[in-house]
């Protein structure tokens, strides 16, 4: 898959998605700032993929201007129980690395879903994104944010709540619509 179309579908669900719904309200702040990396990987093996992640670490540890990355690797873990398996081999490399507590791994996929739910319940939009990908986060960052923002601890409810309202017809319209390149808005 070209790497350009990824990570354009992959600004827009940042820009219209994530912070157009203020999913999360940490991340307008990043993206105006150009503070969010965006890499697309062509991998197509987890050994692969957690070679890309590890160097995706090391990036950010030699760039402290750089808050946060989204490594999107849409040629493999397309399956959402092989990537949420992954998860913990994806964990695992932040322990070996010594670098928990220092990054953490938020996880986004276009079939992704929470555990108690129906694939086709609002809610999973949560945390569905055009291609499957890993965000790395700063540990420290994460925690002066928390700090700075008050009610930080019932963010998700009011984002399965806004789901839930929206409905997944939307969300799946609108996840859609960041995949393509025309931006005509017809509703």
């Amino acid at each position: 898959m070209e790497c350009n179309t990824v990570l354009a579908a992959t600004r827009r669900w940042v820009s219209e998605v994530v912070v157009g719904l203020n999913l999360c309200p940490f991340a307008r702040r990043e993206l105006v700032n150009e503070r969010i990396r965006f890499v697309a990987t062509d991998v197509n093996s987890e050994e692969g993929l957690l070679t890309a992640l590890q160097e995706e670490m090391m990036h950010l540890d030699q760039h402290p201007e750089v808050e946060t990355t989204l490594l999107v690797h849409p040629d493999v873990l397309t399956d959402f129980m092989d990537y949420n398996d992954f998860l913990d081999a994806a964990d695992g490399l932040l322990v070996h690395l010594e670098l928990d507590g220092e990054y953490q791994i938020a996880s986004f996929h276009p079939d992704y879903q929470f555990g108690g739910t129906n694939a086709a319940d609002a809610e999973n939009y949560t945390n569905r994104s055009p291609y499957p990908m890993l965000h790395l986060l700063r540990e420290r960052s994460l925690e002066r944010a928390i700090a700075g923002y008050p009610g930080t601890e019932s963010i998700p409810e009011q984002n399965v709540e806004l789901m839930n309202r929206l409905g997944a017809d939307h969300m799946r319209n609108l996840l859609i619509r960041t995949l393509s390149p025309d931006k005509s808005s017809d509703g």
